[in-house]
């Protein structure tokens, strides 16, 4: 059971963004995408949740081609987090995350009972069932990144998509989503791929990594082999040490420039 991308390639307006990418994304595992600015992270998420089509190769969802998918089936596979909601409307927060049943409902149906309990109990998961009857505008940038969470908990997927979920946060919200994130995965068995800027988080959470350098795919696998001071070097261009802690910990290290 895996989100398994194959000899994918992408192009904008004749330009090449993914070049042949490959690469699995297991249940009950956090994989990172790892890379430079421009390097294709957004594209391939958007590539998975079936909002861009592969010029060549496939992407298939537990055997299903994403591309052959209709939307609702894809939507009660993979849940997407963006990096932020600028929210028009002032919905509370608990009806945003029920939101997340609409890939269950019909057009003409309204979230039930059922559907609440489960908006519920992603809120609980992440944290958040005292802000249920606030408004989603009112509350702080991290507990809007958790009510995006909870939203896609709620479809009750099997795999989560985030686009640099971590981007807007400061460092201890980095570090209380991801794990949030990371308790998830363990407890439900749902496969996360997310694309992150900072290889230290990735470090820190990723059970595996796939690094994107120019569109390809230039290492994929487990964290623990994947960063290596000689890899991140390759992808980042730039000097880079990884340094044990006393406590076992791993972090990334460079040169002030």
């Amino acid at each position: 059971m895996a989100i398994e991308m194959e000899a994918v390639r992408f192009g904008y307006r004749g330009a090449e963004v993914i070049r042949g990418a490959s690469f699995a994304v297991p249940e009950g595992s956090i994989t990172c995408l790892l890379g430079r600015n421009g390097s294709g992270k957004t594209t391939l998420i958007r590539l998975v949740n079936g909002i861009l089509r592969p010029q060549a190769g496939s992407i298939r969802v537990d055997g299903h081609d994403v591309a052959l998918s209709p939307r609702p089936a894809v939507a009660r596979r993979i849940a997407f987090v963006p990096q932020e909601h600028q929210g028009v409307f002032p919905y509370g927060v608990e009806e945003l995350v029920v939101m997340g049943r609409n890939p269950h409902l019909s057009l003409i149906s309204r979230p039930g009972r059922r559907d609440f309990a489960a908006a519920r109990a992603a809120m609980e998961a992440v944290g958040i069932a005292h802000l249920a009857g606030r408004d989603y505008m009112q509350i702080s940038g991290g507990e809007r990144q958790l009510v995006l969470i909870a939203r896609a908990l709620t479809q009750e997927t099997p795999y989560l998509l985030m686009d640099e979920p971590t981007s807007h946060l400061d460092f201890s919200n980095q570090h209380a989503i991801m794990a949030i994130v990371r308790r998830i995965t363990r407890e439900r068995g749902v496969g996360v791929l997310v694309a992150m800027h900072d290889p230290n988080l990735a470090l820190a959470f990723a059970d595996r990594v796939v690094m994107l350098r120019e569109g390809q795919v230039y290492r994929a696998g487990p964290a623990a082999e994947v960063m290596t001071p000689e890899h991140l070097q390759a992808l980042y261009q730039m000097p880079i040490d990884v340094v044990a802690l006393p406590d076992g910990r791993r972090i990334i290290v460079t040169e002030a420039r």
